[in-house]
């Protein structure tokens, strides 16, 4: 059975910053993979995401997986078609993706946030600024010490 979503709250604009993220979280990322691993057909049970039909589900342009395991489902990279610009990333999360959510959470949560932490070094980076220590809160979040290249 299907159960086929869009990772909401997550606006992918640069696909290295999600490449590193993903790497982050142990999963492999496939430029120009064309399908994902997924049930194989929609059945029904659970809104498509916005602007897809679904004969279009489990095609995407480039994908995520987990290295050396061909049974945990994978997640689509794909452009988005809500007017916004940018990727959305489609998965099926029944079973729990056969491992993907031990991966990413159970809503993608931990791939949001190492994304949105890759987005956060790389403009760091841009503007001198280095990461003098990380440290992985109780909660989750991660708190970040910076300094000033050259200062």
């Amino acid at each position: 059975m299907s159960h086929t979503v869009e990772i909401t709250n997550l606006l992918i604009r640069d696909l290295n910053a999600l490449q590193r993220a993903a790497e982050r979280l142990g999963l492999a990322f496939v430029a120009n993979q064309r399908t994902y691993r997924w049930y194989g057909y929609s059945v029904g049970d659970h809104p498509l995401p916005i602007g897809f039909t679904k004969e279009e589900m489990g095609q995407c342009e480039h994908a995520l997986r987990i290295p050396n395991n061909d049974t945990a489902y994978e997640i689509g990279i794909v452009t988005r078609r809500d007017g916004q610009p940018g990727y959305a990333l489609h998965w099926d999360y029944y079973r729990g993706g056969y491992g993907l959510t031990d991966k990413i959470g159970e809503e993608g949560e931990r791939l949001r946030q190492a994304y949105a932490l890759e987005v956060t070094l790389g403009q760091l980076a841009e503007m001198n600024h280095c990461v003098l220590s990380q440290t992985q809160l109780a909660d989750g979040s991660i708190e970040l010490e910076l300094g000033q290249i050259g200062a």
